[in-house]
């Protein structure tokens, strides 16, 4: 924006006219401006972090379109050693000549039928190997009834087959 003006002076009876043009002084509108997302301040368009709050208005561009170098400083120089030292129990026990529990396979639909039909005999008890509960069953008609129920149940819910502890040795 200019302003012309006019200006008169006198000097030893002389009057001289000079004519100065004067400029506004304000920013030069070449730059760009935008606005910070975070505080609102006028900020040059290509700034990366705001020059007023100081935090990040845009994503920082990569040069070149190559990836960044990263470096990784792992000092961990542990190592896994397996120091398993588990040997079979059973057979160690059965060498030295210690009595040892070994699981013999019994069907459960074998046990399930006789529980059925010979439960207040005990027939699945002498079946599984446990002669002195079958004894008892079988004088007690299956502890009254009830010592039937309890086993017809605990054996549908054992998987197929399963093993019974006996003792060895």
């Amino acid at each position: 924006m200019d302003n012309n003006v006019n200006e008169t002076v006198s000097v030893n009876d002389e009057t001289v006219t000079s004519q100065t043009t004067t400029q506004e002084t304000q920013p030069a509108n070449d730059t760009k401006m935008k606005f910070c997302k975070h505080c609102g301040a006028k900020i040059p368009e290509d700034a990366v972090i705001c020059t007023h709050c100081g935090r990040q208005v845009e994503a920082i561009a990569q040069t070149g379109g190559s990836q960044p170098q990263i470096v990784i400083n792992n000092t961990n120089d542990n190592s896994n050693t397996n120091t398993n030292t588990n040997v079979n129990a059973n057979v160690n026990a059965a060498v030295s000549g210690v009595a040892t529990f070994r699981g013999k396979p019994k069907n459960k639909w074998v046990a399930l039928v006789l529980c059925i039909f010979l439960g207040w005999l005990g027939g699945h008890r002498f079946y599984e190997g446990k002669i002195g509960t079958g004894i008892l069953y079988l004088c007690t008609m299956g502890l009254f009834g009830i010592g039937v129920i309890v086993d017809f149940i605990l054996i549908l819910l054992k998987p197929n087959p399963y093993y019974v502890k006996v003792k060895v040795g």
